[in-house]
């Protein structure tokens, strides 16, 4: 299953937003422009599978009211994705989040047309192949997507599969190297929204993934023997790495390991994991130009669906050029302010660059500051 359209009104500056997507996208523009606020609006749909919206803004520091553009007069947030599984069916799930009560007070999801799940007016539907409606009285309180609260064994096996979905959907949005050392007694499943989790994670995925890790990451540092996770007696996890240099074996905490190694392990980590989407912000931070294209080939060959975003040309010139026409999305700010998004190689000058250039080259090329008359075009020719 991957998602293939987003349409968001009132998340910050996504105001009647849309974007397509590839399995593999990758977010470019200028500062400000809006690449990182897609990413969050990406965790915002996932957390309302987890029901614990509250929980999510604190670890942000965002209150409630930071959710809601303030260039819109609107007070809730609605948002619709359409998705489309590996057997071909079409998934849409249309909702409106109410910023007051942190939950979707309307929401809706429909397998090839069909509604199977309804909540409208404090009641809700569920409906299953071959079985009558059922219906009932929301009677209880709950964050998020109704979904967070519904007992699974009443499910539909679609609905199942689309909550199991968007539970996996990861933004590291705010990977940082500094979390990245921090020890951690659980992981609670995953990296942690700044990658805060990660000695637990792998101590809590076993030495076997750990070894697959390992032998992804030295094709980048082939000097690397071991990634190793010691448990502490109170519980906390302590994460080494392991290094042979000359025949002698060097064992390093996190704490003295480079940012770079660090967000390469992070990274490498996700992929292997069992993931929907992976959502990762300013990919080169921290890593090497030589290891760049290695990072880029172990992303667009993921299973997993994934979306970048860079300031740098050179993570462009390792994609294809067919990845690049479909996964390579210019944002940028209307003059109202709100973040728009048009695929950066259909644009006319772009296209014709490609011919003769790669992409990276056709990026470091091109002054994004006078694209915006041809933009204009594409936008009044679409409609």
């Amino acid at each position: 299953m991957r998602v293939t359209r987003i349409k968001i009104d009132n998340f910050k500056s996504l105001v009647d937003f849309e974007l397509s997507l590839s399995k593999f996208s990758c977010l470019v523009g200028l500062n400000g422009s809006g690449k990182s606020t897609v990413l969050q609006c990406f965790d915002f749909l996932a957390q309302q599978c987890k029901g614990d919206i509250q929980a999510w803004l604190d670890i942000r520091h965002w209150s409630a009211a930071d959710l809601n553009s303030r260039l819109s007069h609107k007070s809730n947030i609605d948002f619709t994705v359409d998705l489309k599984d590996d057997a071909g069916r079409e998934m849409r799930w249309s909702c409106s989040f109410n910023r007051k009560e942190l939950r979707c007070t309307r929401e809706g999801i429909t397998v090839n047309g069909r509604q199977i799940l309804k909540v409208e007016d404090g009641c809700c539907s569920v409906s299953a192949e071959g079985h009558p409606v059922s219906q009932k009285q929301i009677d209880f309180f709950y964050q998020g997507s109704i979904l967070s609260q519904l007992k699974e064994t009443h499910l539909p096996r679609c609905l199942l599969e689309f909550k199991h979905f968007i539970l996996q959907i990861h933004a590291l949005d705010m990977l940082s190297p500094e979390l990245l050392r921090q020890r951690t007694r659980f992981s609670e499943g995953g990296l942690g929204i700044g990658g805060e989790s990660l000695s637990a994670f792998l101590h809590e995925i076993g030495i076997k993934k750990r070894a697959e890790i390992t032998n992804k990451l030295k094709k980048a540092y082939p000097q690397l023997l071991n990634i190793d996770v010691d448990s502490l007696r109170s519980g906390w996890k302590k994460l080494y790495i392991t290094e042979q240099f000359s025949g002698k074996r060097i064992s390093t905490e996190a704490r003295h390991v480079s940012d770079g190694l660090l967000r390469m392990l992070a990274i490498f980590t996700q992929v292997i994991e069992e993931t929907s989407f992976i959502l990762l912000d300013e990919i080169e931070n921290g890593i090497n130009p030589e290891l760049i294209e290695l990072l880029i080939d172990t992303l667009v060959q993921s299973p997993h669906q994934v979306m970048v975003t860079t300031h740098s040309p050179l993570i462009l010139n390792y994609m294809n050029d067919d990845i690049a026409q479909q996964g390579v999305v210019y944002l940028y700010k209307s003059p109202e302010g709100y973040t728009r998004a048009v695929h950066f190689f259909i644009i006319p000058s772009m296209a014709k660059k490609l011919t003769v250039m790669g992409p990276g080259e056709v990026y470091e090329d091109t002054r994004l500051f006078e694209l915006q008359d041809e933009i204009n075009a594409i936008v009044k020719r679409d409609g």
